[in-house]
């Protein structure tokens, strides 16, 4: 008897343990979410290195859950769930919402004019989350692609004036509406061996920021920009060839 072997892209992806491994991812991308609470809790004590701490570990989720839902194939064998929806909405919470409650609470804004600036970042990264170009087919972010939980951490710890962290705000809150196609660092494929290499090494010094708050030595701070610098003037390169 001659047995008919199916070919590895037609079979299905919908026994048990396919969609066991697909939840889970799921379920991965989802504690984002528990992590933005418990950030948000930390807010509200006056614990902000906890909630950095939270923040920074959200984003470790948010870097590897898409590696995860690739391998899992979730698209197929979970489609009643829209997994790219699912981490837009943790990603505002800790990207957006959380950064923004962040400086607002520690007084790191304006006094009368905090709230202005705090609703120009949430409505313009609402904005930028439901724009159908949001994420480009060759991997770009369209506009700046809401790093509040990153530009948070860097006024937190510089201690600039709050008319400047507001200045700042508002400035990336309007680079929300221009069309410029920013470096996504896992999936843009040009020097994304070097860019993730340059991520590694950027991490630690985050993370080094993060745990010397609220005195964060100043040369590690000032060292740690040649990322921020390095991704924007690849960003700014490559929209230019795109363009």
């Amino acid at each position: 008897m001659t047995v008919q072997r199916i070919p590895a892209q037609q079979r299905t992806w919908d026994a048990p343990a396919d969609r066991v491994f697909a939840w889970a991812v799921h379920a991965y991308t989802a504690s984002g979410a528990v992590l933005a609470f418990l950030a948000t809790l930390a807010v509200v004590n006056g614990r902000y290195r906890d909630a950095f701490l939270l923040m920074t570990a959200a984003t470790l989720v948010d870097a590897t859950d898409g590696l995860l839902a690739r391998r899992a194939r979730v698209s197929t064998v979970t489609p009643e769930l829209d997994g790219a929806r699912l981490d837009d909405i943790v990603d505002y919470l800790t990207f957006v919402f959380v950064p923004a409650l962040l400086l607002y609470h520690a007084g790191d804004l304006p006094a009368g004019w905090s709230l202005a600036v705090v609703s120009a970042v949430l409505l313009s990264s609402a904005y930028g989350f439901s724009s159908t170009d949001a994420k480009t087919s060759d991997h770009f972010f369209t506009g700046f692609p809401s790093y509040w939980n990153i530009a948070a951490l860097y006024l937190h710890a510089a201690r600039l004036a709050p008319a400047i962290n507001a200045g700042v705000l508002l400035a990336l809150s309007g680079l929300v509406f221009v069309r410029i196609g920013f470096v996504y660092p896992t999936r843009t494929p040009v020097l994304r061996g070097l860019t993730i290499a340059l991520v590694a090494v950027w991490t630690v010094m985050v993370l080094a920021i993060v745990l010397t708050l609220p005195s964060v030595p100043a040369p590690l701070l000032i060292g740690s920009l040649f990322f921020p610098v390095y991704y924007t003037v690849l960003s700014l390169v490559l929209h230019s060839r795109r363009s």
